[in-house]
């Protein structure tokens, strides 16, 4: 049987729509055989996902992503396979809780100040015991008729720059693979192309990203166009860089992202499922 990966998607315990169950059972349908839940700086989810995954005999890959900065950049930093009990991720997951929260109060006083009121109450009920991202808010300017898309709320308010944008300190990106890399896992380098990144800066994120541990880059990705993905997979090769796959699927809602529903990674790239135990 051909094997079907898709290490890269979000559950209710961030900012996806569907319980971490209901991803599994999605991923299922949709024909594929290995899953990674990959949810935003917690591992909340993945217990419920297995029990899921046992249940229909899909092969669940303990994974998250985690937010990091480097060169006063954010990026986000994929972990594979790794061991959510190992007591520095767990406890790292715990404190980017809070520092999710106190951005979220941030973000929501300037949503009021812009005269927006209601959405601290609003996020905090629908994100539920899962950590509050941007997209929770989003969800709240779309549903007030603020905005008329979730990416407009993020090109008028949320983005950087724009009003409601609060600056965040992250993990250092060489702490955040440090964390996956101890507990067991891969650290991949989550959708490079939408970090909007110049080649000279390009070639000194990898570097410092290969040097601080880190093993593979997500060459496969929804909604990349066939440059894109031959400028990755270059890069994978250069670097010396597993190649990962990963939808980011968050929503049913959203057709262009489905869990499953990727172009094959290129031949030439290695693997990066090779790398798993």
């Amino acid at each position: 049987m051909i094997e079907r990966y898709d290490l890269h998607c979000h559950s209710t315990a961030s900012d996806g729509a569907l319980t971490p169950a209901e991803v599994v059972q999605r991923a299922a349908e949709f024909g594929v055989t290995a899953l990674a839940l990959t949810d935003h700086d917690t591992t909340a989810g993945l217990a419920e996902a297995q029990q899921q995954a046992d249940s229909v005999g899909l092969h669940l890959i303990p994974g998250i992503e985690l937010s990091c900065n480097w060169q006063n950049k954010c990026l986000h930093v994929v972990g594979l396979g790794i061991d959510p009990s190992y007591a520095p991720l767990a406890n790292a997951t715990h404190l980017l809780q809070s520092t999710r929260l106190e951005r979220a109060e941030k973000i929501a006083f300037k949503l009021e100040q812009k005269r927006i009121p209601g959405a601290m109450l609003a996020v905090k009920k629908a994100a539920g015991e899962g950590m509050i991202t941007r997209s929770h808010f989003a969800d709240f300017l779309l549903s007030q008729n603020h905005v008329s898309t979730q990416q407009e709320a993020f090109d008028r308010y949320l983005a950087k720059g724009k009003s409601a944008y609060v600056s965040t300190t992250w993990a250092e990106l060489e702490v955040a693979i440090n964390w996956i890399t101890e507990s067991g896992g891969v650290a991949v380098l989550a959708h490079p192309m939408r970090y909007k990144l110049t080649a000279n800066w390009m070639n000194r994120l990898l570097t410092a990203f290969k040097e601080a541990g880190g093993q593979g880059i997500e060459v496969i990705t929804s909604r990349m166009n066939p440059d894109e993905l031959r400028r990755v997979a270059d890069f994978a090769k250069r670097f010396d860089l597993a190649g990962s796959v990963g939808s980011d699927f968050h929503n049913p809602a959203n057709p262009w992202v489905e869990l499953g529903r990727l172009p094959a990674l290129p031949t030439h790239i290695k693997p990066v499922w090779e790398l798993l135990n």
